[in-house]
């Protein structure tokens, strides 16, 4: 299978390019700084570009299976960021009919199943105080995928750990079946599999401990 990843040099970027290259994928990846990425391998292709530039977006989803983003906003990157990436990313799969779409988002973007108690009514109540910013791109970028034509999941993960690799996690929604932790090398796990599993297809699920 040939994937294209976006985000490979992030904190989950990296467990998920390790683990789509050990499971024998074909990757290709959008990287600003190339030297940023510490890892070598005969089918890893690397694209200097921007994720902002169409043209350099369509170098690497064209001639995919499947994208997965797991883009995140940093201190010096546009409030619009996922909005705008994702708006390329959808663009260039529509133009080379590339249908599967998987999309990494956080907890406060909300889905029809959640049943938020008390405590995640908090969390994204200080999340839109401190950096709401954050929120309202995501629940943008979020928007973006579902108005889309593709065969997209949307994977939020609550907040982040550089456990280990488990391979062992639950899947569910905010309030149901969900706990407030999850490594970043599991998370990637979840990611990777939702290339081809069809469980999820359309929906947002929540993956956790």
């Amino acid at each position: 299978m040939k994937l294209a990843i976006f985000g490979a040099t992030g904190r989950t970027g990296k467990p998920l390019l390790e683990q789509a290259l050990q499971a024998g994928n074909e990757v290709a990846v959008l990287i600003r700084t190339p030297s940023k990425l510490t890892i070598q391998h005969p089918k890893l292709t690397i694209v200097q570009g921007d994720v902002l530039n169409p043209a350099d977006v369509e170098k690497v989803v064209q001639g995919s299976d499947a994208v997965i983003s797991v883009l995140g906003q940093s201190k010096d990157s546009p409030k619009d960021l996922l909005t705008r990436a994702i708006t390329n990313i959808i663009a260039a799969m529509e133009k080379y009919g590339i249908k599967r779409l998987v999309s990494l988002t956080g907890a406060g973007v909300a889905d029809p199943h959640d049943r938020p108690k008390l405590a995640n009514h908090l969390i994204k109540a200080a999340l839109k105080l401190v950096s709401g910013h954050v929120l309202k791109d995501a629940e943008n970028h979020a928007d973006m995928i579902r108005k889309s034509n593709l065969d997209w999941v949307i994977v939020r993960g609550p907040m982040l750990t550089e456990g280990p690799h488990t391979g062992n996690y639950r899947v569910g929604w905010v309030g149901v079946n969900t706990s407030a932790r999850i490594s970043r090398a599991d998370l990637a796990d979840f990611l990777l599999k939702q290339a081809t599993d069809m469980t999820y297809l359309r929906q947002t699920p929540m993956v956790s401990y």
